[in-house]
């Protein structure tokens, strides 16, 4: 038993003092200058995950290595070290995050109760004076003690002798390694970050005759992660990555309205799991706190459909309306299908599309925006752009009967009025209706477009009142 006690107590203290660097082993500091590649991939939600590769020449044995300009916003339980070249050589054996930084209410919170020196003008000398005292408290203000006299926020320019080891010019990350190499170690360091967030914009210019458009989309990519990236690979995941509050899993592994000259795409798109990547073809760098834009596609000759949509409202056919004409608004919807037989194919991320229309003098006019989700190829994409203003609906309730407790006979008519001087338009009325319902009578075509939905398209020429009437029985 009492071996079994020494065994384990020699077990402790190895592993004790093999966490302890060498006895006067020289601090190794890496900063950007030794890197040899970064990635950088954004995530849709302020996050980000960084590969930084540097070639780093380490001193065998134990010792200290400070990687520095790394993000500020790092979430240092995601930090993940290996050497590329030699992984057996190299083990970390401890990691801090250093984010101390330097400044003056740091540097004088480290000198409370040492002597410091206040560099203070003497106005009857004409000349500068340094007067020392020990410095009590950074607390809400400073106190000095000078000369066996207590000072409060002394005048003068303060002056300390160092930096201590402890504060950092920049975001730092220590290791205690364990290195057995001679040569130098290509040390990859991966972590998330957050302050890192990216979106899609798109320009949609349509012709004259509203029946094709072309697409332009950038990449609007903002950075405010505390770091910057030059030369860096950039991905980008379009998709919604779930995430855990306070807790990360570990990380796995085509201008606005103008003619833009034709290029070749500056991002590759690929299935990845449940989300699609966004591979920057070529290398960029991202500036801390910098907003970048990058073109993501170009189509040109998309085929657009254009629609007059107006709805109604569910209660409309189960009360009895005594307002008289229900003056309506109309939508104009423009779609498209995100296909390659539309010089389209590509998923198309999440983002808002703004689209723009030449007026009669050739100068291209703003004419409506829309936001849309992630977009699978061979889908449809739907814009709602604005309201017509020569297009008018209305509608009239002309008949309301409550047949028993749950069962409805109402009868509408609905109107168009097209003002246009040489276009003929379709207005639909999407009619949501509830419970068991059919149609007893109509003037003119309708169908079930679902369940729920009864649909009216109706035709109007160049000034011309079209009035449509029907009756629905409803059981609720």
């Amino acid at each position: 038993m009492k071996s079994v006690h020494i065994l384990f107590l020699c077990f402790f203290l190895l592993v004790f003092f093999s966490a302890l660097p060498a006895l006067g082993a020289e601090v190794v500091s890496s900063s950007e200058a030794d890197r040899t590649g970064v990635e950088v991939t954004v995530y849709n939600t302020d996050l980000a995950l960084v590969k930084d590769v540097r070639s780093i020449l380490l001193k065998e044995g134990q010792g200290e290595l400070r990687f520095m300009d790394v993000a500020s916003a790092i979430r240092p339980e995601t930090v993940h070290v290996k050497s590329l070249n030699d992984p057996r050589s190299l083990a970390i054996l401890e990691q801090n995050y250093e984010y101390d930084l330097i400044s003056p209410e740091k540097l004088l919170e480290k000198f409370v109760g040492r002597t410091v020196k206040i560099e203070v003008w003497n106005d009857y000398q004409g000349k500068k004076e340094i007067v020392e005292g020990t410095l009590l408290s950074t607390n809400n203000g400073l106190v000095f003690d000078i000369g066996g006299q207590i000072y409060l926020n002394y005048p003068g320019l303060k002056i300390v002798p160092s930096i201590p080891d402890n504060l950092y010019a920049r975001p730092t990350l220590a290791w205690l390694y364990a290195n057995s190499a001679k040569e130098k170690h290509d040390v990859e360091v991966s972590y998330l970050t957050k302050g890192m967030t990216w979106k899609a914009d798109y320009i949609f210019v349509l012709d004259d005759a509203d029946t094709a458009a072309d697409l332009t989309g950038w990449v609007t990519l903002n950075n405010r992660s505390g770091a910057a990236y030059r030369d860096a690979t950039l991905k980008l995941i379009a998709g919604e990555v779930q995430t855990i509050a306070d807790v990360v899993p570990p990380p796995m592994y085509r201008g606005m309205g103008m003619p833009v000259p034709e290029a070749a795409p500056s991002f590759v798109e690929e299935s990845f799991f449940e989300y699609h990547i966004y591979n920057l073809s070529r290398k960029t760098t991202i500036g801390n706190n910098q907003t970048k834009q990058i073109s993501l596609l170009e189509a040109f000759g998309t085929k657009i459909g254009k629609e007059y949509i107006t709805r109604g409202e569910r209660h409309y056919f189960t009360s009895s309306l005594q307002r008289g004409l229900l003056k309506q608004k109309v939508d104009v919807v423009i779609s498209f299908k995100n296909s390659e037989e539309n010089n389209l194919g590509m998923p198309l991320p999440k983002g808002i599309i703004r689209l723009y229309k030449k007026d009669s003098q050739g100068s291209l006019q703003f004419i409506g925006e829309d936001r849309i989700e992630h977009t699978p190829r061979n889908e449809e994409v739907r814009l709602r752009v604005g309201e017509a203003f020569d297009v008018v609906a209305e509608r009239r309730q002309t008949r309301y009967r409550k047949l028993a407790d749950n069962l409805y006979e109402t009868s509408w008519e609905l109107v168009v009025r097209n003002r246009k001087k040489e276009e003929s338009v379709v207005v639909s009325f999407l009619e949501p209706v509830w419970g068991d319902w059919e149609v007893i009578a109509s003037t003119h075509p309708y169908e079930q477009a679902d369940a729920f939905t009864l649909r009216f398209d109706v035709p109007a020429k160049p000034d011309e009142e079209v009035v449509v009437k029907f009756s629905l029985r409803i059981r609720s």
